[in-house]
């Protein structure tokens, strides 16, 4: 059973209300709700120095708790967010970013 480096949980008890996965958009990467905004995107924009607000700012749909989540959501489960981050270099997130 994995749990979280901080609370010492289970995963499957830690609940992210904004993030979904749908196999139909992204692959079935972890997304924003209602979205096709990978929390691999919001962890990629964190990772270059942007804060929650810029993050907003970028994205007027979305709202801060949703950034939050998608953020905390990527410290649940850094290893495999990283592991998306290194499979979609930088470049390739600012694309993807161009095209949200």
């Amino acid at each position: 059973m994995t749990t979280t480096a901080t609370t010492g949980l289970p995963l499957a008890e830690i609940k992210h209300s904004y993030i979904e996965r749908r196999s139909d958009i992204v692959g079935g990467e972890p997304i924003i709700v209602g979205t096709r905004i990978a929390v691999r995107l919001i962890a990629g924009w964190h990772r270059l120095g942007h804060t929650v607000d810029e993050i907003v700012a970028m994205y007027p749909h979305l709202n801060h708790a949703q950034v939050y989540d998608a953020l905390s959501y990527y410290y649940d489960h850094k290893e495999e967010i990283e592991r998306l981050l290194a499979e979609n270099d930088e470049d390739k997130v600012r694309r993807e970013a161009k095209e949200v």
